[in-house]
């Protein structure tokens, strides 16, 4: 008896120490964020220098869904880019209203997952009707949260977020989740709206430019694999997990 309790607390002990790790790993360095006068678009929260844009609401969901967003932002390119293949298993962070969840989902097929992440309620509700139809089996629903990613260490093998980084208000905190998630050698693909181009009509907060992503992931045990080329408004960079 005495030997099961000594073995049962050990268990415990070595359960509280590795907790404690994994919520050290993914503090931030020091004086990351700071507190800023909100701007119009903003939250009034910077990140290494830059104010992290407001969420766009549910309420948004007829621009994620406009008939013109295929040319405007060549997402069958962005899609290409992926380089997707059968048995994948991916996550669509900040999903939406799934539209890029129904272009990967049959790109992962056979045998693969698509993991449509979301946090608004009446996006988790229209992608829960998605993942019902017997043509979308492949997705699960997963209700997220605003500084982790719930989803197993070591079960990704890429992580995907469009438009969506740089509204997240714990970016530092969900990409240690994300890069936990992932496989060793797993993916994390960021595309946003290039902030060097004056002519991509997006609201500043709302782009992001290829230095100060890679100055953020940087903070993160991920290398910047390649860039896809050719997209009229958005960067899209691949990271590599290197641990």
């Amino acid at each position: 008896m005495k030997y099961r309790l000594h073995r049962i607390c050990w268990a415990v002990s070595s359960c509280m120490l590795l907790c404690h790790a994994v919520v050290m790993a993914a503090a931030p360095p020091v004086n990351l964020y700071t507190r800023v006068t909100a701007s119009a678009e903003g939250i009034g929260k910077q990140f290494m220098g830059r104010e992290i844009a407001a969420v766009m609401g549910w309420q948004g969901s007829a621009w994620l869904e406009r008939s013109n967003r295929a040319r405007e932002e060549s997402t069958a390119r962005v899609l290409r880019g992926l380089e997707l293949k059968p048995g994948m298993v991916v996550a669509d962070i900040g999903a939406g209203t799934g539209f890029y969840t129904r272009l990967m989902a049959p790109e992962v097929m056979p045998g693969g997952i698509v993991y449509a992440v979301e946090i608004q309620a009446p996006l988790l509700q229209q992608l829960r009707a998605l993942a019902a139809s017997p043509e979308f089996s492949v997705v699960r629903v997963v209700k997220g949260a605003e500084a982790l990613l719930p989803l197993p260490a070591n079960s990704l093998d890429m992580a995907l977020m469009v438009d969506v980084y740089h509204e997240l208000e714990y970016p530092f905190e969900m990409v240690a989740s994300i890069v936990n998630a992932l496989k060793p050698g797993g993916q994390l693909v960021l595309v946003e709206f290039k902030a060097e181009d004056d002519q991509v009509p997006i609201k500043a907060l709302h782009k992001m430019s290829v230095r100060q992503i890679r100055r953020e992931m940087a903070l993160h045990p991920l290398q910047l694999e390649r860039s896809v080329r050719g997209l009229p408004w958005q960067h899209q960079l691949v990271f590599r997990k290197t641990q």
